[in-house]
């Protein structure tokens, strides 16, 4: 088991690095390295710890507080790890997310959909201090229909339609799409107009029984539209095991 956590760590910490790119290292303020962070919470996630227990699992295993910069006998406190969640910027996580992702295979068809995420985690002491009163939180995501991996997403705490969101998250992944498939909540003339220049092939479900709009249905059936529903396995697995660090994150 200490040898499959080990390489375990080493490519988390591999894949950290590659995220981060010219902020990896010890921040000028000193401190732990930033990669050392996100790969404790992988440790965490994997192994099912408290922060408490996190700290203690560290401190036995030498070989992993050699990888993360760590002394055994001078260990973080474990608030140190439950705070550092708030303190990456939301691109951070974004670019944890697509350097994780390209190391499975992408076939260049994906998924285009949105889902909501409880924010029960809150506290009502922040919800009163950021005057905020936000439950759900609204992600957009693009899933490849052939490996399950999520390759972005989207967040936002306003209910911004999905004909904005969907070319924006499209937009940032287009040099490595071969074709997006999304419900006719994705579908308008000005989103497929956009799409369509980036040289991707929107397969998107038209409204109505007109005869366009039938022989265009019948069309993208052809060509997957019927794997859209990827996207809603990969929310399920989701929701059943990461919806806390969603959250959180999202935050």
């Amino acid at each position: 088991m200490a040898i499959v956590l080990l390489d375990f760590v080493e490519k988390a910490l591999r894949v950290a690095k590659q995220a981060l790119g010219k902020h990896a290292g010890k921040p000028e303020s000193g401190g732990l390295p930033r990669e050392a962070h996100i790969v404790a919470h992988c440790i965490r996630k994997e192994e099912g710890h408290t922060f408490t227990e996190l700290v203690d699992r560290i401190g036995l295993m030498p070989e992993v507080c050699d990888l993360l910069g760590l002394h055994t006998d001078a260990l973080p406190d474990p608030t140190t790890f439950y705070h550092s969640i708030d303190r990456y910027a939301m691109y951070v996580w974004r670019a944890l997310l697509r350097t994780s992702a390209q190391q499975l295979r992408q076939s260049g068809h994906v998924a285009l959909d949105s889902t909501f995420f409880e924010r029960k985690q809150a506290s009502q002491y922040y919800l009163q201090r950021s005057g905020r009163t936000v439950k759900t939180i609204k992600a957009t995501t693009l899933t490849d229909t052939e490996s399950l991996a999520v390759l972005d997403v989207h967040c936002c705490i306003e209910r911004e339609h999905d004909t904005k969101a969907g070319p924006r998250v499209v937009r940032r992944n287009a040099d490595d799409l071969r074709s997006v498939a999304a419900d006719n909540g994705f579908q308008d003339w000005h989103t497929e107009c956009e799409i369509a220049a980036l040289d991707v092939e929107y397969l998107v479900h038209h409204q109505g029984s007109r005869p366009m709009a039938v022989a265009n249905n019948a069309l993208i059936r052809a060509k997957g539209y019927t794997q859209r529903w990827m996207s809603e396995t990969s929310y399920s697995t989701v929701k059943r095991t990461q919806e806390y660090l969603f959250s959180a994150v999202c935050s």
